[in-house]
């Protein structure tokens, strides 16, 4: 019997997962991997532990070894690049990028996981020696060669997100002085709220951090040789020994025009089946605007907890005429460490809620940990939480936590709230245990929400 052809583009979350999961529900398959990169399968959210020395190595730092899916049975292929589908004979066209030479590759099923690149300041400059991005393995090594260099003193990070913010710290740590620069108005800002951000923001200057704030990079400038000495905005300008660009992402989908349809900004189009405009060609990752369950619309959500889920229902149905239920969606959840504090949010907040059209009511809430007759010192921190909620109906659609006491575990309740569209007043009274050394007498969720409903401080 002939084996059904399965082709995978891409080796990140996406694609290790499609595979654990065919080779799990389906035999006499054939499964091949195809990834451009050298590396299998670096873990970019791993990159800061890496900078940090808080990993075993940097050859640790990946989703899986190739020796490992290929015991399943699958076949993978680094150095190799997909360059084109030709949907008419169901084929790829694949490059070895060491050899240079072509070969076209036969399909039954085509799952595309291309992921997505880090954008490059389309600014003067760019070009310029220890001018770095925050991806991959090789830009990994590199960055932490210049943290170990005690020449290098000055570092300045463009970008304020996650990676951003991630690069800023490994880099303090390494005891350097570090300058963050964002056209947006505060640190973090599209994932949290003001009254969090504030708290983010003052605890970066606390660490000595030169925060810089809604303004344009101009140019990197450079010295005779061809090394970035400082970074140029509209407000100022900043020495830098290194830079280290997070500033956004761009699709990997340049490959793809004029077979697979594509948005105006290079996303992916998909059914709510995940299927693309080509027949047996499917999509998830990065590179594909995710079902949002809290906004009921498709949004950029790149995040590996998102593609697991996109590649387990695509192997679930991928051999179903006409799939029995179409993909139910995420929430987009996600944490992080700045220093002392650890936050971790699930939905929509204030930004997001805006560049989707979708009318929210915010709440904020502020209190301790843990009863008041224990003191801060004794482990009694503040504990903060945001929830944001549909004004009409009081549907949970976003929220988050914030502590210097690991409370994030917190943020996947909030996850499965939204996800379940349970409402504030189901919040307020769900039954969450209760013990001082852990918590208040009502949960903290619990107390967010009644806050929220205007009940009377607990």
């Amino acid at each position: 019997m002939l084996k059904t052809k399965i082709i995978i583009v891409g080796a990140s979350h996406g694609g290790h997962q499609s595979i654990l999961e065919l080779t799990r529900q389906y035999q006499n398959i054939d499964i091949k991997l195809f990834e451009a990169g050298d590396f299998i399968s670096f873990m970019s959210c791993g990159m800061e532990l890496y900078l940090e020395n808080s990993v075993t190595d940097v050859n640790d730092v990946r989703n899986f070894r190739p020796e490992d899916v290929e015991k399943l049975g699958a076949e993978i292929y680094n150095n190799h690049e997909v360059t084109a589908i030709n949907s008419d004979n169901k084929t790829v066209t694949v490059k070895d990028v060491t050899t240079g030479n072509a070969k076209n590759y036969d399909y039954d099923k085509l799952i595309l996981s291309s992921g997505v690149t880090p954008n490059h300041l389309p600014v003067p400059g760019n070009e310029l020696e220890n001018v770095y991005l925050m991806r991959g393995k090789d830009w990994a090594t590199k960055i932490k060669a210049k943290l170990e260099d005690p020449t290098v003193k000055n570092i300045t990070v463009v970008g304020a997100g996650y990676i951003g913010v991630e690069a800023v710290e490994a880099s303090v740590k390494a005891g350097k002085h570090v300058t963050l620069i964002d056209m947006i108005d505060r640190p973090l800002g599209n994932y949290l709220d003001s009254d969090m951000t504030h708290l983010i923001s003052q605890k970066l200057l606390d660490k000595g951090v030169t925060v810089v704030t809604d303004v344009q990079i101009e140019r990197y400038e450079g010295d005779t040789d061809n090394q970035v000495v400082s970074v140029q905005t509209n407000e100022g300008e900043y020495p830098s020994d290194l830079v280290i660009q997070a500033a956004g992402i761009k699709p990997n989908t340049d490959w793809l025009k004029g077979t697979i349809d594509l948005d105006e900004q290079g996303w992916i189009k998909t059914d709510e089946y995940l299927k693309t405009n080509v027949p047996d060609v499917y999509a998830v990752g990065d590179a594909v605007l995710a079902y949002s369950i809290p906004a009921q619309t498709k949004m950029p959500i790149a995040l590996a907890s998102v593609v697991r889920r996109e590649a387990r229902y695509i192997a679930a149905h991928l051999f179903e005429k006409t799939p029995a239920v179409p993909f139910s969606g995420v929430v987009g959840s996600s944490a992080l460490s700045v220093f002392d504090y650890h936050f971790a949010t699930a939905g929509l907040n204030t930004t997001t809620a805006k560049k989707v059209g979708v009318t929210i009511k915010t709440a904020f809430y502020q209190d301790t940990l843990r009863p008041d007759y224990v003191p801060n010192q004794m482990g009694n921190p503040n504990v903060y939480v945001s929830l944001a909620y549909d004004p009409q109906t009081h549907r949970l659609l976003g929220g988050a936590v914030l502590s210097t006491h690991d409370i994030t575990a917190q943020g996947n309740v909030l996850s499965l709230a939204i996800q379940q569209k349970i409402s504030l007043e189901d919040l307020a009274q769900a039954d969450f245990f209760f013990q001082p050394g852990f918590d208040r007498q009502w949960s903290l969720l619990n107390l967010a929400a009644q806050h929220a409903l205007g009940e009377p401080r607990f």
